[in-house]
């Protein structure tokens, strides 16, 4: 599955957050996309999972016009096709670890005990299942969040600088996860970042500016 962004544009009245933004994402590959502070990364990882609305240009997943779906349709194709690693984590305080991790394939009708089991190991939380996430540290919490954007299998994963807020180690592990397991299933990942670190494991680093996206050179590439 291909995710391809035509000529994207977005505004807040007559300010251009971007405009011409065009590239495509193939399947298993990993894009990290960079650029400075409020330059409307976080906003294009949102228009891509159709959480956030765009003034031009197109959308597409795998054939998919996004921006032709409703509402309704929007929230089924990502449920079925899309896994987000938030910033802020985005667990929900009243359920336990595995509950948490589970909800996709739930909201799925999809029950299955032992592929929660498997994330929660591969994310290094065995045996926390029964926690509740104030009873976590917050390398754990997003590591929580991860498990629970990868338990479904989704063919398209995006990440919003899911190491901002870790120690070096915990980042580490982190960047391990996500990229053994896009690797493994053969998902597409888009990585939002500011860490040179999470960006060096990429196979193609985007700049993102006001006027579009570009290809940053790196040494030895």
């Amino acid at each position: 599955m291909t995710l391809r962004i035509d000529n994207l544009g977005k505004h807040y009245g007559d300010a251009a957050v971007f405009e011409h933004v065009t590239l495509d994402v193939a399947s298993g590959e990993f894009v990290a996309i960079v650029g400075e502070s409020g330059v409307g990364k976080s906003t294009l990882l949102n228009c891509m999972a159709g959480l956030d609305s765009w003034d031009a240009g197109s959308v597409t997943h795998d054939g998919t016009d996004i921006g032709s779906l409703d509402d309704t349709a929007r929230a089924l194709w990502r449920r079925a096709h899309v896994g987000f690693v938030f910033q802020a984590f985005h667990v929900l305080p009243h359920l336990d670890v595995a509950q948490n991790v589970a909800l996709p394939l739930m909201l799925m009708g999809r029950n299955d005990p032992a592929r929660v089991e498997r994330m929660l190991d591969v994310v290094g939380l065995k045996g926390l299942g029964t926690r509740l996430p104030q009873q976590l540290s917050g390398g754990q919490l997003q590591r929580v969040a991860i498990a629970r954007a990868l338990v479904h299998r989704p063919a398209l994963l995006l990440a919003d600088e899911p190491t901002g807020n870790l120690d070096p180690t915990t980042a580490a592990r982190v960047m391990d996860v996500l990229f053994a397991q896009t690797r493994e299933h053969g998902a597409s990942l888009v990585l939002v970042t500011h860490s040179v670190a999470a960006a060096a494991r990429a196979d193609r680093v985007l700049h993102l500016r006001v006027d579009g996206i570009y290809t940053e050179a790196r040494a030895g590439v």
